[in-house]
């Protein structure tokens, strides 16, 4: 079963986690919207069920399980099917959330972000840290995992240069949770080393 088969099976399941697990999304929300442009036209690549997107004011996402997708429409996000063309120079940022870990190629995503992206539009991703004490947890316990069973995380200097050689540079980071098993939302902390989930913004430089 691959990745879009087990989120069309368990979008339900997926979209309660953040219900139980408040906390966490709470301080990943936080450290997304430190890093999120005030105004422009954003989309969200994997936009899942829309939790993130509703609540950061993206208005367009892409999401290659319909079951999620349908999620997202209801809660306000307009989702583009992923095998539809984008327009060249549309969005002013885009953003990815734990979905690094679910890319086949990820140059080739990468690069289709930059030419999404207007001149000086900004890349932001979400990510599992593999070398936080969560990241090291998710892969220890991955094969029980449901959702993560086929992930592969990378660490924060891997998706960083793989950025950089699609075109990105002026990087700024955000970690948060320190402490992943804290019930207590966290403020995020600019770099990274610390925390694991990590944000990581990046500036188009090149047309």
């Amino acid at each position: 079963m691959n990745a879009t088969d087990i989120y069309n099976q368990f979008s339900a399941e997926y979209d309660e986690w953040f219900e139980r697990h408040s906390n966490l999304y709470q301080s990943e929300l936080s450290a997304l919207q430190s890093v999120i442009p005030e105004d422009g036209k954003g989309i969200e690549i994997g936009v899942g069920t829309g939790r993130f997107a509703q609540l950061l004011n993206i208005q367009y996402g892409v999401e290659p399980s319909q079951a999620m997708a349908n999620i997202a429409r209801q809660r306000g996000i307009e989702v583009i099917a992923e095998d539809l063309p984008i327009e060249t120079a549309t969005f002013d940022f885009a953003i990815m959330v734990t979905v690094d870990c679910f890319l086949s190629d990820i140059p080739k995503a990468f690069s289709e972000v930059h030419r999404i992206l207007k001149p000086k539009g900004i890349f932001i991703i979400g990510m599992i840290d593999k070398n936080s004490p969560l990241g090291q947890l998710y892969e220890k316990d991955k094969a029980n995992s449901v959702f993560y069973k086929n992930a592969i995380f990378h660490s924060v200097e891997e998706i960083t240069g793989l950025m950089q050689s699609a075109g990105f540079d002026k990087f700024q980071y955000q970690q948060t949770p320190t402490y992943p098993t804290n019930t207590e939302t966290e403020q995020p902390k600019s770099g990274y080393g610390k925390g694991s989930f990590v944000v990581i913004a990046a500036e188009k430089t090149n047309t």
